[in-house]
C-alpha cells in the first residue's frame, strides 16, 4: 500500500514538471513578442539573442502608429453601390482621422465579434433542430454538413468571392463575416451537445404550453451554454486568424484587418521586426481577453465533449 502511494506521488511530481515545461514552451513565443516590441533595434538585430531588453523603448509602437492614417469608422448605406455610377457605397458618417492600426484593430474586433455571435446563434439553433427534431431528410442534411467539414477552404473560396461580389459585399467586413456564419463545425459541435438534452424536459415544456422559441431560450440554451462558450472561443480565434479569407475578400486600406494591414506595411519597405512585433502585441490582446472571459465555459465544453465521446 505504501509502495502504491509513493508511486502515485512520484507520478504526480513528474506530471507537474512535464506540464510546467510544456507551459513554458508554449508561452515563450508570447514572451519573445512582448519583449521584442519594447527592444531597441540594437537588441533586435544582435547576433546573439538578447533575452531581456537592455532598454525598454516605445519606438516600435510609434513607428507603427505613424505609418498610415485612416478614419476611425465609416458608416455606409447598405447595398448603395448598386445605385451609384461608380459602384461605390454612399457614406453616411465618417469618424476622426487616426493611425490606421486603430482602424484595422477596430475592423478586426467587429469582424470577429459579429462572426462569433452570429455563428453561435445559428449553430445552436441548427444543432438543436438536428438533434431533437424529426423531419424528412435530417440524416442526409447532417451527412452533407459532415462532408462540408472535410472540404478545404480553398475549394469554396472562388464561389464565395463571386457570391460576395454579386451581392455587393466585396471589399467590406461583411464579406469576411457571412461565410463564417454557416460554419459546419459549429453545427456539428452544437448537435453533439444538444443530444444530451433529455426529451422528457422538452415534452414537459410543450405540455405546459411553451412555444418553440420559448423552449429554446429558457430550456435548451441554458443546458448547452458550455458548448456555446467553447464555440464562441473557436469562432473568435478562427475569424481573427483567417488571414487567407481576409486577403481575398478585402482590398482597401480602410477595410484591412490588423494582420492584413501589418502584412502590407511589411511589404512596403524593408522588414522592421520591432514594428511587426508591436503589431503582433496589439493583435494578441483581444484574443487573450476573450479567452479569459470564456475560459470557464471553454473548459466545461471540452470536458463535457470528452465525456460524451
Amino acid at each position: 500500500m505504501e509502495n502504491k502511494t509513493g508511486n502515485s506521488k512520484v507520478y504526480k511530481v513528474i506530471s507537474l514538471i512535464v506540464l510546467v515545461v510544456l507551459a513554458l514552451l508554449f508561452l515563450f513565443p508570447l514572451y519573445w513578442i512582448i519583449t521584442g516590441a519594447f527592444k531597441p533595434p540594437a537588441d533586435i538585430y544582435a547576433q546573439k539573442p538578447v533575452w531581456w531588453p537592455s532598454e525598454w523603448v516605445t519606438t516600435n509602437f510609434s513607428n507603427l502608429m505613424n505609418k498610415r492614417t485612416a478614419p476611425m469608422w465609416e458608416i455606409h448605406l447598405p447595398f448603395s453601390r448598386f445605385f451609384t455610377s461608380g459602384g461605390e457605397s454612399i457614406t453616411l458618417a465618417t469618424g476622426p482621422t487616426v493611425p490606421a492600426v486603430f482602424r484595422w484593430l477596430l475592423n478586426t474586433i467587429f469582424m470577429a465579434v459579429a462572426a462569433m455571435f452570429l455563428t453561435c446563434f445559428t449553430a445552436t439553433m441548427a444543432g438543436y433542430a438536428l438533434a431533437k427534431k424529426r423531419f424528412r431528410g435530417r440524416s442526409i442534411l447532417f451527412g452533407l454538413i459532415i462532408c462540408a467539414m472535410a472540404l478545404p477552404k480553398q475549394v469554396v473560396l472562388i464561389p464565395l468571392l463571386k457570391e460576395m461580389s454579386a451581392i455587393g459585399l466585396y471589399n467590406t467586413i461583411w464579406a469576411i463575416i457571412f461565410p463564417t456564419v454557416g460554419w459546419p463545425f459549429g453545427v456539428f459541435l452544437m448537435k453533439q451537445f444538444s443530444e444530451g438534452i433529455p426529451g422528457e424536459i422538452l415534452e414537459a415544456a410543450r405540455i405546459d404550453g411553451a412555444g418553440e422559441w420559448n423552449t429554446f431560450a429558457t430550456i435548451v440554451f441554458p443546458m448547452v451554454k458550455p458548448g456555446v462558450g467553447a464555440l464562441a472561443i473557436f469562432t473568435f480565434i478562427n475569424s481573427w486568424n483567417d488571414y487567407f479569407m481576409q486577403l481575398v475578400m478585402v482590398s482597401s486600406n480602410v477595410n484591412y484587418t490588423i494582420s492584413l494591414g501589418i502584412a502590407t506595411l511589411q511589404a512596403e519597405t524593408s522588414i522592421d521586426v520591432g514594428m511587426l512585433m508591436a503589431g503582433a502585441v496589439l493583435a494578441s490582446v483581444p484574443i487573450i481577453i476573450v479567452f479569459l472571459m470564456f475560459q470557464k465555459y471553454f473548459t466545461q465544453g471540452i470536458t463535457m465533449g470528452a465525456v460524451k465521446g
